[in-house]
């Protein structure tokens, strides 16, 4: 464990690859989205939507599908967002291991927040399939705002009055935010991300509990 840090005063997740993983689910909507708009692209599978996960949704959709020109990556953009969504709101994703658990005991002593680049509306099936919706204070995405990470991440914490919070997130994007935020990042390794910076590591979300109770 590394050492310890100074106590947050809030705790901003990153969302998939750190609370949870729809990549399977969302590869099947991201090809029949093509399909319906006559694409002719190889299929993507999990692993293409790892290797770009942490982007901002178009951005993903440009490098998972390199073969499309400008006007079809947007156009299957808008058209993924709708069905990511609605094959997530039924289908669900895998939740990583205590993560339910430990944020409802957490939300008793902090508040939370979420900062993604996901499409709008993901956050909230995220809070309705997890049923963490009332221990999230607020959340903000690319999908809302069409802004940067960092600029969405400086949104949560101006609007919410944080001197001192954690950004916990699995990508070098997530820590490029938190740098750009001068708030320190704690690296979930066993999401999608191989990283060598961080100010502090976990390998299970559980070992957040450690973390913080090591902050003081």
């Amino acid at each position: 464990m590394p050492p310890a840090l100074t106590a947050p005063d809030g705790l901003i997740f990153d969302l998939d690859g750190t609370l949870w993983d729809t990549n399977a689910v969302c590869a099947q909507a991201w090809n029949q989205a093509a399909k319906k708009l006559g694409y002719e692209v190889r299929a993507v599978g999990e692993e293409d939507l790892r290797r770009v996960c942490g982007l901002a949704h178009r951005e993903c959709i440009r490098r998972a599908f390199e073969s499309l020109d400008e006007a079809q990556v947007d156009a299957l953009s808008t058209l993924t967002e709708e069905e990511d969504n609605a094959a997530i709101a039924e289908h669900g994703g895998r939740l990583y291991p205590d993560v339910v658990s430990l944020m409802t005991e957490l939300a008793q002593r902090l508040p939370l927040f979420i900062v993604s680049n996901c499409q709008a509306g993901y956050i909230e099936i995220f809070l309705a399939q997890s049923g963490l919706a009332g221990c999230v204070r607020d959340f903000e995405c690319w999908g809302r705002t069409k802004a940067s990470k960092s600029e969405n991440l400086r949104s949560v914490i101006q609007r919410n009055g944080l001197t001192a919070p954690w950004y916990v997130g699995d990508t070098d994007g997530d820590r490029t935010a938190a740098r750009d935020n001068a708030v320190k990042f704690v690296y979930a390794s066993y999401g999608f991300g191989s990283l060598q910076e961080w100010d502090a590591r976990i390998d299970a979300f559980s070992e957040l509990a450690e973390l913080i109770a090591a902050s003081g």
